[in-house]
């Protein structure tokens, strides 16, 4: 049932959506969902695994976890946070990207599903990237999505982690990218982006925000800042000779989370970060390298939410 061009027909598709749906929803066997669909037992299971392989359903587990729910309070008690969600860790040493994807769009759906127009602000990353990806399609063209940080790279590609205009496509919602380097080649550079009416509008946007949602990364050799060609080598071992720990939207900052007076710094693009944070700004991220960052961020009040998983979690509230 391949289509022209070799790909898979929607016509396969509605079946595969339709047999997963008797499955995971209804609870019918293969045996049944084979009789209900005029097929063999043996398509309905192949039309059930091709749901799960096209991304076609989504798995949420809504049985709280009490370890989890217990490190969340701590976490929220100890930095004050108006949000902490803490998913399952892996028996392994490997971040739980799926399982903060999904709360975290689980968080976006629920300020999408207001009625009255909000603003929403984006900052970018792999982990947010994968959860704008687990947002359910619905139609809400009442709210505004603004971009945090620029989407073009240093030489002018376009980043691949921008996620505003993905999220707007799977909502309707009004898109307001922010069309500009991460990092200027230079201060008055910076300055003449921020002073176009485009910019001007992002601007005014983000002090309307109703929260915000933001990745986080480590500063070392090999963070993603550096591996994504955001930052040169000379740059990098400046913000670590400055005892740079973390970066949010680029904005580097330092254990105790005070964002440094550096010239990386002072050529960035994106919005000053509010310190302290006062609308609701989450931050996620796992992993035993972010641990500090995290801990940075949150002990300076650049953020007062959290989606992280149960390893980092403890590893937070070690460091703290």
């Amino acid at each position: 049932m391949a289509g022209r061009d070799g790909g898979i027909t929607n016509r396969k598709l509605d079946l595969a959506a339709r047999a997963a749906w008797l499955y995971y929803i209804r609870g019918r066997t293969q045996d049944e969902i084979a009789a209900e669909l005029n097929v063999s037992r043996q398509n309905a299971q192949r039309l059930v695994a091709l749901a799960t392989a096209e991304g076609l359903i989504k798995f949420r587990m809504d049985y709280p976890i009490t370890e989890c729910v217990e490190m969340a309070e701590r976490l929220r008690d100890r930095f004050e946070l108006v949000f902490c969600d803490i998913v399952p860790g892996e028996r392994r040493d490997e971040p739980s990207l799926a399982g903060i994807a999904i709360s975290a769009a689980e968080r976006i759906e629920s300020y999408l599903s207001s009625k009255a127009p909000a603003v929403l602000a984006l900052g970018t990353g792999r982990t947010l990237r994968a959860a704008v990806a687990q947002v359910s399609s619905m139609e809400r063209p009442q709210h505004k999505i603004v971009s945090l940080v620029g989407n073009l790279t240093r030489d002018g590609r376009a980043s691949p982690y921008d996620v505003a205009m993905r999220l707007c496509d799977r909502t309707g919602a009004q898109c307001y990218p922010l069309p500009t380097p991460v990092v200027a080649d230079d201060i008055e550079q910076r300055k003449l982006l921020q002073s176009q009416r485009w910019y001007r509008t992002v601007s005014s946007l983000v002090l309307q925000v109703k929260a915000s949602f933001m990745g986080i990364g480590e500063i070392g050799w090999g963070s993603p800042l550096h591996v994504d060609g955001f930052i040169t080598d000379q740059e990098l071992s400046d913000l670590v000779s400055a005892h740079a720990v973390g970066e949010m939207l680029g904005w580097a900052f330092d254990q105790n989370g005070d964002l440094l007076t550096t010239p990386f710094n002072g050529r960035l693009t994106a919005p000053p970060l509010a310190v302290p944070a006062t609308a609701p700004t989450i931050i996620m991220g796992a992993g035993a390298a972010k641990a500090p960052a995290i801990r940075a961020a949150l002990r300076g009040r650049l953020a007062n939410g959290l989606i992280t998983d149960e390893t980092t979690a403890a590893r937070v509230l070690e460091l703290d």
